[in-house]
């Protein structure tokens, strides 16, 4: 119940939890919290037992991932999965580790893969999958050279890097929401401004019966870090115009403040127009991030149903489409515009996905770049 729900150790001691045990089963004798960390945590020992000996008894090759971050508390973390398949080919997702690191340096970074990898007993891997750091590159390039010396790098450690596509359009993403800053700023002080006090969302949602919005979604705050939650906040607020308009007229004080903090307005038209751009990014991000199945075999028709989109954009009559499309496609051939930077055994997914096979893939490469470099 605790590992399952996320409670801490001590919930068995809380008052209403021995009172409900007492009537469950009276003569049951609730352990410590430290009896039951400890139980734990040879729980823990003993799952870590048997997942060593079974990648040991399976002998396949395992592909990682890793990310990095900084607490509150100033702390570097790294969390390393490993993710492979068993004898009936079905994908298996494991957390190998997750622990303090000196720094955010590529050095570091290496090296704690290169510690965890050791003591799973791990030396067959396959790829590694990381976000475009630049301190990322230098890991990997460390990882590459003990795989080499291992002497297990699959092609002398030329296809092990792999950068994450999910990241990439994160990146994208970020150079358009620029363009809409004042915007995004104005949408969020007003979502704050009505979540502030429960008469504040009472009034509001009173105004939006009104004036017969029939949104079921709730206007909701978004992380300032992460677009797909920025998405999503604008995606319920565009259709809540109305009710923004007959809230002004109703509360005296809405515009003064909202005004104050945001110092910006919002152009419902643009933001229609550019939560249609977003949807297609926000899509592309679900399909690539799911953990339950592969995803490798639909990378090139993402991205190539991506920059098919970008480039229609760069053509619109619409001058902020055009901007933002433009932004993007720049962004996209950092990234993608070199065939050279590409991990080009991704490809070999796509040619055995009987959707695709060799045909499309030329198909593909010629459209997105030259012809020669494409053929």
């Amino acid at each position: 119940m605790i590992i399952v729900y996320e409670l801490p150790f001590k919930f068995v001691e809380s008052e209403g939890f021995i009172e409900f045990m007492h009537d469950a089963c009276p003569r049951y004798k609730i352990p410590s919290r430290w009896t039951v960390s400890r139980d734990y945590f040879q729980l823990y020992m003993d799952e870590r037992l048997k997942l060593k000996h079974y990648l040991k008894k399976n002998d396949q090759r395992i592909s990682i991932t890793t990310d990095t971050w900084t607490s509150i508390q100033q702390i570097n973390y790294m969390c390393i999965i490993a993710h492979f398949f068993d004898r009936d080919g079905k994908l298996h997702n494991f957390f190998l580790n997750f622990c303090p690191i000196s720094s955010h340096k590529g050095e570091s970074i290496g090296k704690a893969i290169e510690t965890c990898l050791l003591e799973w007993g791990i030396d067959k891997v396959f790829t590694v999958t990381v976000n475009n750091a630049s301190s990322n590159d230098m890991a990997v390039e460390h990882l590459k050279r003990k795989l080499i010396n291992w002497g297990i790098a699959v092609g002398n450690g030329k296809y092990l890097h792999m950068r994450c596509i999910a990241h990439i359009v994160n990146l994208i993403v970020q150079d358009c929401l620029k363009e809409l800053d004042p915007a995004i700023r104005w949408v969020r002080e007003v979502v704050k401004y009505i979540r502030s006090s429960p008469v504040k969302l009472k009034k509001f949602k009173e105004c939006a019966d009104s004036v017969q919005v029939e949104c079921k979604s709730t206007l909701c705050l978004d992380v300032c870090t992460r677009w797909n939650s920025t998405y999503l906040i604008l995606s319920v607020a565009e259709k809540y115009e109305k009710a923004f308009e007959r809230f002004e007229f109703e509360d005296l004080y809405f515009r003064v403040e909202v005004d104050a903090n945001s110092k910006g307005s919002v152009d419902w038209d643009v933001m229609r127009r550019t939560i249609t751009m977003l949807g297609l990014f926000y899509d592309i991000t679900v399909r690539v991030s799911s953990s339950l199945y592969v995803t490798s075999n639909t990378f090139w028709t993402e991205i190539s149903d991506l920059l098919g989109a970008i480039l229609e954009w760069t053509r619109s009559d619409d001058s902020n489409v055009k901007g933002m499309g433009t932004k993007m496609k720049t962004k996209f051939g950092k990234y993608w515009g070199n065939i050279d930077r590409m991990n080009k055994i991704i490809f070999f997914a796509v040619v055995l996905d009987p959707r695709e096979k060799f045909m499309v893939m030329e198909v593909s490469f010629c459209d997105i770049y030259d012809e020669n470099e494409g053929t």
